[in-house]
């Protein structure tokens, strides 16, 4: 114990002298006005404090009101930052990617998802995503729409079926992490689905956790559900890889196998070690981010009786066009018009993440003040979304907004935009629109807890987990 107490009495030391040396060294920038807030916390408090009511937009509009600026300083899970606020912000950051700034995790992100020589989750993102795009962009999803039915049919006789009531936040979660097996791994199995899904929901808390690995942290037991997991992800590689040799593996659709196909010819193939960091990370990002937009689809469809009617009467039209047993496919997506206007706007109220973050790769200027090389930069996607100057009357829910050319650029941000626009935004729509597909042709359904307090940790959900009544159809759609 004394050994401990006198290790992290070093290191709060040797933090308080890094700060201050950093201090010292901004003082003769102008830099943004704000505070750092306590040392070491910085404001740290006060923002998941919001995060956790679902009002993050306030704690920028506090901000930008007492400076009478759109930009701020300020210091969050230890770092130096610079909260750039509104349109403006957000277009200098999705516009300048690799240009002024960079993609930037906290730490907790590196510590659960490893690699191989030290590397960062940043070193390799870039290779990433230039393979994530060639499979998730619209072209390459087309063949994966029948898949999304058919996983989503299964749900419906899973778990839906059968009962007369249940929690929404649980039957999705099983969906949701379902689909993204079948997609991004091929993997059918139900026992080695459930065996993957055990570790998620230690890994989505230590994600967002303070940064310190110690028996029974939320970040100590993130790393060690997320070793579980890679291990289970590596088996699955040696699976695909002794396919690949026997020329087995191009039939396969999953992302994983087309990837190691085209890696194979490119000789190119990363070590299983790296892989499976890779698409844990990615299972971790496509399952709680696209579990959160599908649970808020069934509130507010719940809520709004007219909102669920109009979506209903566009997804009967496609579900009687359909021979019997034929599963949906993109044409049939692309007709659902009215229904991501729904979805959008859901996104807009409920967005699943709170915003992003970038780190400054160059001293720069914005708005007139030096943001320095290493400050961490955030946006944050409420203060556009819940702004009257561009969604009038923000609280209400208003699929119309979306009709025509909709929002305008910047405004709309639950995916990003422009060249650093999510690779997964396509495969989250397409998602949401087969789930809201063979939900509503088949129930109607009621809240049980008409009340039920909403929070953010830091995806936004339902406390209890929605619990509804359902109400089948006359007719079942399966």
């Amino acid at each position: 114990m004394d050994l401990l107490l006198s290790f992290l009495l070093l290191s709060l030391i040797i933090i308080l002298s890094l700060l201050s040396l950093h201090n010292r060294k901004s003082r003769n920038l102008h830099l943004p006005p704000g505070t750092t807030g306590w040392p070491l916390l910085g404001e740290t408090l006060d923002y998941f404090t919001k995060l956790k009511r679902g009002v993050p937009e306030q704690f920028a509009a506090e901000r930008v009101a007492k400076y009478s600026s759109k930009v701020f300083k300020t210091s969050l899970v230890g770092q130096p930052m610079a909260v750039l606020s509104g349109v403006e912000g957000n277009k200098f950051l999705f516009s300048n990617e690799n240009k002024l700034v960079r993609a930037w995790w906290p730490p907790t992100i590196d510590k659960i998802f490893p690699k191989s020589g030290h590397r960062t989750a940043r070193g390799d993102f870039g290779r990433v995503r230039k393979i994530l795009h060639s499979f998730l962009k619209a072209e390459g999803l087309r063949t994966y729409v029948g898949i999304m039915d058919e996983v989503m049919k299964k749900s419906l006789e899973r778990d839906w079926i059968h009962r007369r009531e249940l929690k929404v936040g649980e039957i999705v979660r099983k969906y949701t992490f379902a689909l993204a097996c079948q997609i991004l791994l091929g993997i059918v199995d139900p026992e080695r689905i459930q065996k993957l899904e055990g570790p998620t929901e230690d890994i989505v808390a230590g994600s967002v956790a303070m940064p310190v690995n110690l028996p029974g942290t939320a970040l100590n037991k993130a790393i060690r559900s997320a070793r579980v997991m890679m291990e289970e992800i590596e088996a699955v590689i040696r699976e695909r890889k002794a396919e690949l040799v026997e020329g087995r593996l191009s039939a396969r659709k999953d992302v994983l196998s087309q990837m190691l196909v085209a890696d194979a010819e490119n000789a190119e193939l990363m070590n299983e070690m790296d892989i499976a960091s890779h698409f844990a990370g990615l299972l971790h990002a496509g399952y709680d981010t696209l579990n959160s937009p599908l649970t808020f689809v069934m509130k507010y469809l719940a809520d709004l009786p007219d909102v669920y009617q109009g979506v209903l009467r566009e997804q009967m039209e496609i579900a009687e066009s359909k021979r019997a047993k034929e599963l949906l496919n993109w044409e049939d997506a692309r007709k659902m018009r009215y229904s991501w206007n729904v979805g959008s706007e859901v996104l807009r109220l409920m967005p699943p993440g709170v915003g992003a973050f970038r780190e400054a790769i160059t001293d720069f200027t914005y708005a007139g003040y030096t943001i320095p090389k290493g400050w961490k930069l955030h946006w944050i996607a409420h203060t556009t979304h819940k702004n009257p100057q561009h969604f009038p009357n923000p609280e209400k829910f208003d699929p119309t907004r979306f009709e025509g050319n909709g929002p305008a650029p910047y405004t709309f941000v639950p995916f990003g935009a422009g060249p650093r626009m999510c690779p997964g935004n396509e495969y989250a729509r397409l998602a949401i629109l087969v789930f809201m597909h063979n939900v509503v042709t088949n129930f109607g359904w009621e809240k049980l807890l008409h009340d039920e307090k909403i929070v953010s940790d830091p995806i936004p959900r339902p406390t209890q987990g929605l619990p509804i009544r359902l109400h089948r159809h006359h007719k079942i759609i399966t």
